[in-house]
């Protein structure tokens, strides 16, 4: 499915505080605004606070309140990476954010475990077949994951 564009970070950061305002969720906004204060710049030489191109780089750390725990690093390249009660889904396209969250916070995300090989998946579906899933270490199983296990398969 096709998301609704979200260019710069700011607009991901203000679609992440109407979700968190439709499910009455806490949220706490860091910014880092500069090649010198953002995590992944390769692109600036060394104490550069612009990039070769001449653009300020923004990238943005939020965190929601409630549960499960949710936190949402968005970078300045168009993706964002989602840790949902420890576990992290990396390289999310920033478009796909705000559906993520829905999901998570309206219950479509759930726990599927597996006989062989052994071990829990967190699945998060989205609109139009999109499903992000990842690893749950063993053990890390939090009491919300356990609330929303879905059968296992064989």
């Amino acid at each position: 499915m096709t998301h609704p564009p979200l260019p710069t970070t700011e607009s991901v950061v203000a679609a992440i505080r109407a979700v968190a305002d439709e499910y009455r969720l806490a949220v706490e906004v860091t910014d880092d605004i500069g090649a010198d204060r953002t995590s992944r710049r390769t692109s600036a030489g060394a104490f550069a606070v612009v990039d070769a191109d001449g653009s300020l780089p923004h990238e943005a750390y939020v965190e929601l309140g409630g549960s499960p725990s949710v936190s949402v690093r968005v970078y300045p390249e168009d993706d964002a990476q989602v840790t949902v009660d420890g576990v992290q889904f990396d390289d999310l396209p920033r478009a796909a954010v705000p559906a993520f969250l829905r999901s998570v916070y309206g219950g479509l995300a759930h726990v599927r475990g597996r006989f062989f090989p052994p071990g829990w998946w967190l699945v998060v579906p989205l609109p139009g077949d999109e499903t992000y899933k990842e690893l749950v270490l063993l053990g890390a199983l939090t009491p919300w994951m356990s609330a929303h296990v879905r059968g296992r398969k064989g």
